[in-house]
């Protein structure tokens, strides 16, 4: 389910970099009232709620805002050449907002199910009640068991709010309903996808290609790009067709993305990339590179003897090198990002977001190069 923080063109569908910029601004000033009134809400009746939206909101910080950038990307694909009504603005800042919380709900539920306690080299808010619960004198099983807890319990709180925030981004709309919906699926795909991805994990046999395609498509790819592009054209009034198009567009480059973090997440430079190259294999993952693999019979050997701990991480690597994986799983990247920069051109969108589109697969294309 994560999503790397990764760094894109500094104008937002061919904004100005000042007006960008007061975009950006306006999306994490709105977070900040947000959990400021949620947290000032529980103040009244949980303290301890309280303290736990404050850490909710350090965990909102810092973000590249992928998503909101991408909701507002949908928007400008169809919204009247450059209008800046006030209203349709705060509508757009507000659906951005909606995705960044959701994005951190699911980072948090990611984190328990990943049984982990940092993030991007920084502890996570489960790793904080970990550490409250280790000072009160509890043991390290209880401890852990506590963090994991909390971080349940702020993913549901965030959740909730991020529903909230959609429903008024789109209140009295036309496509109200369409934009709730849109919301509501970029939820359960998310939440599918990552039950897929545990139960590939308990299988003996890594999953087939096509399966790893669509699991991917449905844990990243949709609440990532797809959805926040397609409310956001849904926001500026495109037709439900034109919007899944484009919503069609974003979940080949968010499937792309994930072949390619899958890539970087065995093959990669962590002092680069921030990723783990052990985890993948050691958790005994679904990816694509396993997928591309297992076609050959050896490669399933190695992995099972992996899981009983008689192979150790580096025979398996060696195994999907043998294999050609990586450059295989790159090629399939390189396709999808074509793909989706056809179906853009059939669209006939506004050239500045053809051109960010384009950027975005370039980056796609060459994260951690």
């Amino acid at each position: 389910m994560t999503l790397s923080t990764w760094t894109i063109a500094q104008s937002t569908a061919g904004l100005s970099p000042a007006t960008s910029a007061r975009f950006d601004a306006a999306v994490r000033h709105e977070i900040v009232q947000l959990v400021d009134g949620y947290k000032k809400e529980a103040a009244a009746y949980s303290p301890a709620t309280s303290i736990m939206w404050e850490r909710i909101l350090a965990s909102l910080e810092g973000g590249k805002l992928t998503r909101p950038r991408l909701v507002r990307l949908g928007y400008d694909a169809f919204a009247p050449q450059r209008r800046q009504e006030q209203p349709a603005e705060k509508r757009v800042v507000l659906l951005g907002c909606a995705f960044e919380l959701l994005h951190t709900s699911l980072l948090m539920h990611d984190d328990v199910i990943d049984r982990d306690f940092t993030r991007r080299g920084r502890p996570t808010l489960s790793a904080q009640y970990r550490d409250d619960a280790l000072a009160a004198g509890q043991s390290r099983p209880d401890a852990d068991h506590a963090g994991h807890s909390a971080a349940i319990i702020a993913g549901d709180l965030l959740l909730a709010a991020s529903i909230a925030v959609a429903l008024r981004a789109g209140a009295s709309l036309d496509h109200a309903g369409a934009i709730e919906r849109s919301f509501q699926l970029a939820i359960h795909n998310a939440g599918a996808g990552e039950l897929e991805d545990l139960l590939y994990s308990l299988d003996h046999s890594p999953a087939k290609v096509q399966d790893v395609l669509r699991m991917e498509g449905l844990k990243t790819a949709s609440y990532s790009f797809r959805f926040p592009l397609q409310t956001g054209a849904l926001l500026a009034g495109a037709s439900p067709a034109q919007a899944a198009a484009l919503a069609d567009i974003g979940g080949q480059l968010g499937v792309a993305y994930q072949l390619i973090d899958d890539v970087l997440g065995t093959f990669g430079d962590p002092g680069k990339t921030g990723k783990s190259v052990d985890s993948d294999l050691r958790e005994g993952k679904s990816t694509i590179l396993t997928a591309l693999a297992a076609e050959q019979p050896e490669f399933g050997e190695n992995l099972k003897l992996l899981r009983t701990h008689t192979a150790t991480l580096k025979s398996l690597r060696s195994a999907l090198a043998a294999a050609d994986a990586e450059p295989l799983a790159r090629q399939l990247a390189k396709e999808l990002c074509d793909g989706a920069l056809f179906s853009a051109r059939q669209l006939a969108l506004p050239e500045a977001v053809s051109a960010q589109l384009k950027d975005f697969a370039t980056l796609i294309l060459t994260r951690g190069a």
